[in-house]
């Protein structure tokens, strides 16, 4: 299709939706309260529509105090029952399809339910919108003259008691419309594959000759693709072999400890990255500005959205808050409502508002991956900040890295632990120890507090890994490829410890 055609679709697609768009920036809280009414009315006949009496709900006060916050294992029994066959459970439509989650904050999987609804107007709503702000951000954009190069999950679709499982990116793949897949590379079946090696080398094969024009996946797995891709092709960086490259949406785990990497590999200073945060429970929020680290909270994807206040969570005082009484730079889990039957669900995820108009986010770590032991209140957004920074300052790159604490003993005073994997070391570790304590302390006044004088914590210790140690670990617990990552932060030392022993040469599985 000729270029100006296919930009002049997408201006009228853009066209068409920025009045919704308008809308919801424009009047946020109404948006959301409305959106929460419809799902509450379609719902009403459901199995939990009538153990809450859906309804005599006609506020949001009202919902709050009679529906609880629930965790997966609260809703897997209704889940369960729907997986069997059984429909009307907690959605009034049937439910055919079920996200396998990389299961990352425990070893259990999970099966998250997606409607229709949900695939339709959510992912793949915000799979367009997602293109429509990039072009309109980028009118002489060429990038679908070209490709984009998709790396997904490695699952299959399974088959149980006709419902289907499998990766969200799998379902998304199945499901997707034909223009979505002929301007996608690779073909559907090489990213259904599900042996990570075979599929790495298939995806090479297939689209080393295309021209491709930009790339979607997560940042960790999509580096060691192109890696490879340079490797074996023998090129110097990614625009010798793709010289129309001009933007890489990412998400899943934070860009920072990769920037630089990536710089490396795409030494063009305009080259466009875009972010996006989605999960298995729902797409959330898209960066709607070029060169920019803020994502918009998208409020009409059929979602409704509170916040519990992380210096309450998990205390007799925790309390819940709706957008409209959020506030700016405070860490908050999020708890979601759902077009896909999600009541309430506490999806793991903490967030900071940069932004109340629009509203504005950041995605600042996990609910069960920070560390807390000592009041240090430790996110996942302050280790990967201090690494970038540290990096960048010592010339050196980082591949992946987990930390646990080091528990006080007697009047043994505690501290931080690390497992750091380098892809370029740094010249002095000692100097690098120190600048990285020092900068995680500039990020984080908590942690900076305790470090005073060494009055709670001492210096953090670090263990540098040997070469592909992470690789192996996600390869021995079955977790190559996709959402699946190593878990940053913890209040415990599990995943320390089996890193240490693969160390040491002991495999223990997870």
């Amino acid at each position: 299709m000729p270029f100006p055609i296919i930009n002049s679709i997408a201006s009228w697609v853009l066209k068409q939706r920025i009045h919704q768009i308008e809308l919801f920036l424009k009047y946020p809280n109404e948006v959301q309260n409305e959106l929460l009414m419809n799902l509450i009315r379609t719902c009403d006949e459901t199995v939990m529509g009538k153990k809450y009496d859906f309804e005599s709900i006609k506020s949001y006060e009202t919902f709050a105090e009679r529906i609880p916050v629930s965790s997966y294992e609260d809703l897997e029994p209704m889940i369960e029952e729907t997986r069997k066959g059984y429909q009307n459970v907690f959605w009034n439509t049937p439910i055919k399809w079920f996200a396998k989650s990389s299961g990352t904050t425990n070893a259990k999987s999970k099966f998250i339910p997606v409607s229709n609804e949900a695939l339709e107007d959510c992912h793949y709503k915000a799979s367009k919108d997602l293109l429509c702000m990039y072009l309109n951000n980028n009118e002489n954009s060429e990038m679908f003259l070209g490709k984009s190069l998709r790396l997904g999950g490695s699952s299959q679709i399974y088959e149980n008691n006709n419902t289907f499982f499998g990766d969200l990116s799998a379902i998304l793949i199945e499901n997707m419309p034909m223009w979505a897949e002929f301007s996608s590379t690779p073909s559907n079946k090489v990213s259904l594959m599900s042996e990570w090696e075979s599929k790495l080398t298939a995806i090479i094969n297939e689209t080393k000759t295309e021209n491709v024009t930009s790339f979607a996946g997560v940042p960790s797995w999509m580096l060691v693709l192109l890696n490879r891709i340079l490797t074996e092709t023998g090129k110097d960086n990614l625009f010798d072999l793709w010289p129309n490259l001009e933007v890489y949406f990412h998400g899943g785990v934070s860009f920072e400890p990769y920037r630089e990497q990536y710089k490396k590999i795409l030494p063009k200073a305009d080259f466009k990255y875009y972010e996006i945060y989605n999960a298995s429970e729902g797409f959330f929020a898209i960066q709607d500005l070029n060169y920019s680290n803020d994502l918009l909270l998208m409020l009409d994807y059929g979602i409704f959205y509170e916040f519990i206040p992380m210096d309450t969570f998990g205390t007799p005082n925790q309390k819940i808050v709706r957008l409209a009484d959020v506030e700016l730079f405070k860490n908050y889990a999020m708890v979601i409502t759902t077009n896909a039957g999600l009541w309430r669900y506490m999806i793991g995820d903490t967030v900071r508002f940069t932004s109340l108009s629009p509203y504005r986010i950041r995605v600042s770590g996990r609910t069960k991956h920070h560390i807390n032991v000592f009041g240090e209140e430790l996110m996942v957004e302050n280790t990967d900040t201090a690494i970038a920074k540290t990096c960048s300052v010592l010339n050196c790159e980082v591949i992946d890295y987990t930390v646990a604490p080091i528990f006080m003993e007697g009047k043994e005073k505690g501290a931080h632990e690390w497992m750091i994997e380098f892809k370029k070391h740094p010249e002095n570790m000692a100097i690098f120890q120190k600048t990285l304590d020092e900068n995680i302390q500039s990020v984080n006044s908590d942690y900076e507090a305790k470090r005073y004088n060494n009055m709670t914590l001492n210096e953090l210790k670090i263990n540098v890994a040997r070469e592909n140690l992470f690789y192996d670990w996600l390869k021995e617990n079955n977790k190559l490829g996709g959402q699946h990552k190593i878990p940053r932060l913890s209040n415990q030392r599990d995943y320390l410890e089996q890193l240490k022993a693969m160390q040491q040469g002991v495999n223990t599985k997870f």
